[in-house]
Order: structure tokens, then C-alpha cells, then sequence
């Protein structure tokens, strides 16, 4: 099990209704992924979040992450940044 802090921003955190939590990422091990960490907090947040999550960006440890295969380690931090409006 795996470990991560997950925090989310703007809309992903009205969608999530918390600003951060803790993510265990059950079996995965070694082999956890971006991925993986949202398949577990889409399950525990459901539609709203999903929805969201959809058109999000990502920092794994404060770097960008495109690629949902990138592996995640125990204690990272995942950051969820929905498209941001204004100017």
C-alpha cells in the first residue's frame, strides 16, 4: 500500500469537499501510478469530482505530470489544478 498526500484546488476542492487528504493506494506497491491515485479518489468522491479530475492538471511533487503512467512514490504530494479562469 501506498501512501500520498493529495491536495486540491479551486473547483477540485469543492468537488472533493476537503482541501487535502491523505491517499492510500491500496496492492499497487511499487507499481503505483497517477493513475491509480485517481481511480481511488474518484471512488471515494464520485461524479462531481470525476467530472472534474476530467479537465484537471497535475503536479506530482510540484512538477507536471501529463502522462497518468508516471509512478508515484509513498509521501509524495499530487497537486489537482482545474482550469483557472480570470486574468
Amino acid at each position: 500500500m501506498v501512501e500520498l498526500t493529495v491536495r486540491y484546488f479551486a473547483g477540485a476542492r469543492a468537488a472533493a469537499g476537503v482541501p487535502a487528504e491523505t491517499v492510500a493506494v491500496p496492492g499497487a506497491g511499487s507499481g503505483t501510478t497517477v493513475a491509480h491515485v485517481l481511480d481511488v479518489v474518484r471512488a471515494k468522491h464520485g461524479a462531481n469530482l470525476t467530472r472534474v479530475l476530467a479537465a484537471s492538471s497535475f503536479l506530482l511533487d510540484g512538477v507536471a505530470v501529463r502522462d497518468h503512467a508516471a509512478a508515484v512514490s509513498a509521501g509524495a504530494e499530487l497537486d489537482v489544478l482545474p482550469p483557472f479562469a480570470g486574468g
